[in-house]
């Protein structure tokens, strides 16, 4: 009998350590970090100092809420985008027409390239000297030497665009897994029942997708929320701070001034403020439940 007990327990052991090891032990080390003063390069005054870097987080860093603010804009803008044109994609490519392996593979493919690269692609497309608008301003189309990038009116929706390219097949390849499980004899019930395209949509495919459609939204909220790789290659967070998220703030302060105290304490901000609203989310959207 406790041989019995104990086996579960003994057989995930493993799967726990690993969980403590890879999960808790870091979150309790910048946990740690953060009531702390540690700068590398003034170790004289290292030292606990409690809930200093929070209120100065607070009261006193004005680019902490200016990043918090883009992050939240960055999230909502870009998931709502990649969410409707994945989903438009995924129904697309799930009709049956000549080439469509092929027009699967080329909406997928994005996904694939990693986010420097990405970067590297769009980069040359908005150079100003031979990229795309360089190009339209030959065909009379704005001006010569236009600098998207540069510029704090456009940055934002050329930055957006090209996170566009890479997250919409991310949805688009969820979503159309998931159609592809909806039996047709819904479809053809509801065409008896003389519902048309648009109502059998709304009636048969949008609450086959639900569980998808949060669990999707949920992934890449958070992993646009902790987008660095993309935004810093391309703006660096400018101009004039206006492209900085959370995470890259984070990064330049710990990374690049050194301040592992404070930066800590950013990243205990962030991952507080998304374990709030992904329960939050979950809650409110009943995933997983089919009433």
């Amino acid at each position: 009998m406790r041989t019995r007990t104990w086996a579960p327990y003994a057989l995930i052991a493993p799967t726990l350590v690993l969980m403590a090891v890879f999960l808790v032990y870091p979150i309790a080390s910048v946990g740690w970090f953060s009531l702390r003063q540690h700068t590398v390069t003034q170790p004289w005054k290292n030292g606990f100092i409690g809930f200093e870097n929070f209120r100065r987080m607070l009261f006193e860093d004005q680019l902490f809420w200016q990043s918090l603010a883009f992050s939240a804009k960055w999230v909502a803008v870009e998931v709502g985008l990649q969410l409707v044109l994945g989903l438009v994609l995924a129904l697309i490519v799930n009709e049956t027409f000549v080439g469509r392996a092929l027009a699967r593979s080329l909406v997928f493919s994005p996904w694939a390239v990693s986010g420097v690269l990405t970067t590297g692609i769009w980069i040359l497309l908005y150079n100003p000297s031979t990229g795309i608008f360089q190009q339209l301003a030959q065909w009379g189309i704005g001006d010569p030497g236009t600098s998207v990038l540069g510029d704090p009116a456009t940055v934002f929706p050329a930055t957006v665009v090209t996170e566009l390219w890479r997250g919409v097949p991310f949805f688009a390849i969820l979503l159309l897994a998931d159609l592809q499980t909806i039996p047709n004899d819904l479809y053809e019930a509801a065409a008896v029942d003389g519902a048309g395209r648009w109502r059998r949509f709304v009636s048969v495919t949008l609450p086959h997708l639900r569980d998808a459609i949060v669990l999707s939204t949920l992934l890449r909220a958070v992993w646009e929320f902790n987008n660095v790789d993309l935004i810093y290659t391309l703006t660096g967070g400018g101009p004039a701070n206006q492209t900085t998220t959370l995470p890259l703030y984070v990064a330049r302060k710990a990374v690049d001034s050194h301040d592992f105290g404070y930066g800590s304490a950013l990243t205990m901000a962030g991952f507080v403020i998304l374990l709030f609203f992904s329960v939050l989310y979950l809650r409110l959207s009943k995933f997983g439940s089919r009433a």
